[in-house]
C-alpha cells in the first residue's frame, strides 16, 4: 500500500529511554518496526499551561535561552532604565524633604507654628529604642525573599552583570 506525501509528513510523539517525548516525521511507510504514537495537538494544547505557551516550553534560566551579548544588552538596557528613574526620583524625594524641613524651618522662625523641641526629641529617642530592640528579628519572608535572589543571580549571572553595570552608569547619567 502506497501513502500519499500528506500522510509521510505527519508528526508523531516518541518516548525515549529516559522518558522524554521527542517528535518524529514519518518519512516512508518502511518504518513499520518502529513504535510510534500519534500526538493530538489539539490535547496537547490544552495541556499546555499558559505561561508555557507563551514563553515557551523552557521558561529556565535566560542563560540557557539567550547569548552572552544579548544577556549583557538586556541586562544593561533595563540596568540604565532603572538607574536612571531612581536617580531622578531620589532628586525629587530629596528635594521634597529637604524643603519640608526649610519650610518648617522658616515657619517657626517666622512665628507661623513653634515646635515643641523637648517632645520631638523624647519621640525620636523612644523610636531609637524600638528599633534597637527589633533590629536582631528577621522574618521568615526576609529570608525566602534574598534566598529567591540568590537563586536568581547564580543562575543569571551575566543578565545580573549587565543590570549592575547598567544601573551605575543610569546612576551617572
Amino acid at each position: 500500500m502506497r501513502s500519499s506525501p500528506l500522510t509521510r509528513a505527519l508528526c508523531f510523539q516518541v518516548r525515549g529511554q529516559d522518558g522524554m517525548a521527542a517528535t518524529a516525521t514519518a518519512k516512508d511507510q518502511d518504518n513499520e518496526g518502529d513504535q510510534f504514537d500519534v500526538l493530538d495537538l489539539a490535547e496537547y494544547a490544552k495541556r499546555q499551561r499558559w505561561w508555557n505557551r507563551f514563553f515557551g516550553r523552557n521558561s529556565g534560566p535566560i542563560a540557557e535561552k539567550y547569548t552572552v551579548a544579548t544577556q549583557l544588552m538586556i541586562g544593561g538596557a533595563s540596568g540604565w532604565c532603572a538607574g536612571f528613574l531612581f536617580q531622578k526620583v531620589g532628586k525629587l524625594a530629596a528635594t521634597a524633604v529637604g524643603g519640608g524641613f526649610f519650610l518648617l524651618q522658616v515657619a517657626n522662625h517666622t512665628g507661623y507654628i513653634t515646635v515643641d523641641w523637648k517632645r520631638v526629641e523624647r519621640d525620636v529617642n523612644k523610636a531609637k529604642k524600638q528599633l534597637k530592640i527589633g533590629k536582631n528579628k528577621v522574618t521568615s519572608e526576609v529570608h525566602g525573599a534574598f534566598d529567591e535572589v540568590t537563586v536568581f543571580v547564580k543562575k543569571n549571572i551575566v543578565l545580573t552583570g549587565g543590570f549592575v553595570g547598567g544601573f551605575l552608569i543610569g546612576l551617572a547619567s
